[in-house]
């Protein structure tokens, strides 16, 4: 698979648009404007205005800002908790890894996104709970890859070596499983970053998401799901967003997986 250069050329693009853009396009988010109310993409409103006349690129590139801090935020957290419960129930094993069975398959029983759901239900949702409710529920999957994982390379002759030399234990980890682990963890990476913004996204169009005056990319779409047939742009240009995103991350990760594939068969 060749690398995905038009993956991380959009991705980066898009983060560009998001945190650099307000710096050039001085139009306000919030700004009303009762004379353009439901304008479609003009000169002067490139991408159109909502329902209140507010510019929706300036609103694109505010909630590009919430989405992308929720997606990457929750994905890096519940990587390392997958990471570090993966190791400690591949390594020590035993009654650790038993635990470690009856929590992960406690956490499955739920569907995630309705886990996801009662979770939000009980505490007002913002940047920061949203971002710990889904990595809270998002971290099983990287943890269950991490212990398969460990548990083989508990098993190497120099791991047993380095046991009966009595080498500290988080040496072990740190020094010798930790970048063997390395690829896994990149890979659940870029796949929970994705998953993490279309689970807000779709906690937002349920009205269980990020609520004004805050804005994300879902939000967006929640906004002008009334107003579909009328003013397609609404949704639709927040909807092409959150494609690019999951599909150049989806891309990558596949580029990823691929390269870690062809290391495993070398070895």
């Amino acid at each position: 698979m060749k690398c995905p250069c038009i993956s991380v050329a959009i991705l980066a693009a898009l983060f560009l648009f998001s945190f650099a853009g307000p710096l050039f396009y001085g139009v306000s988010p919030y700004d009303l404007h009762p004379d353009a109310l439901l304008m479609p993409p003009s000169w002067h409103h490139p991408l159109g205005t909502d329902r209140l006349g507010r510019d929706l690129l300036a609103r694109l590139m505010q909630g590009g800002q919430v989405s992308l801090v929720i997606g990457v935020g929750s994905a890096l957290i519940a990587a390392f908790i997958g990471l570090i419960v993966g190791i400690t129930a591949g390594y020590f094993r035993g009654g650790v890894d038993k635990a470690f069975v009856i929590v992960v398959d406690l956490f499955l029983t739920f569907p995630t996104f309705f886990l996801l759901l009662a979770l939000v239900s009980y505490v007002e949702a913002s940047v920061w709970v949203l971002i710990f409710v889904i990595s809270v529920t998002g971290w099983m999957t990287m943890a269950r890859m991490i212990r398969a994982e460990s548990f083989a390379i508990a098993q190497k002759p120099f791991v047993k070596i380095l046991k009966i030399a009595h080498v500290p234990t988080l040496k072990i980890i740190l020094k010798y499983f930790a970048p063997l682990l390395a690829p896994i963890f990149f890979v659940s990476f870029t796949f929970g970053v994705g998953g993490a913004i279309l689970s807000e996204s779709a906690l937002s169009f349920l009205g269980l998401g990020i609520s004004p005056p805050q804005m994300s990319w879902g939000s967006l779409i929640s906004e002008g799901k009334e107003v579909m047939e009328i003013a397609w742009w609404i949704s639709f240009f927040p909807g092409l967003m959150i494609f690019f995103v999951t599909f150049s991350l989806m891309q990558i990760s596949d580029y990823l997986q691929t390269r870690t594939n062809r290391k495993e068969i070398v070895t």
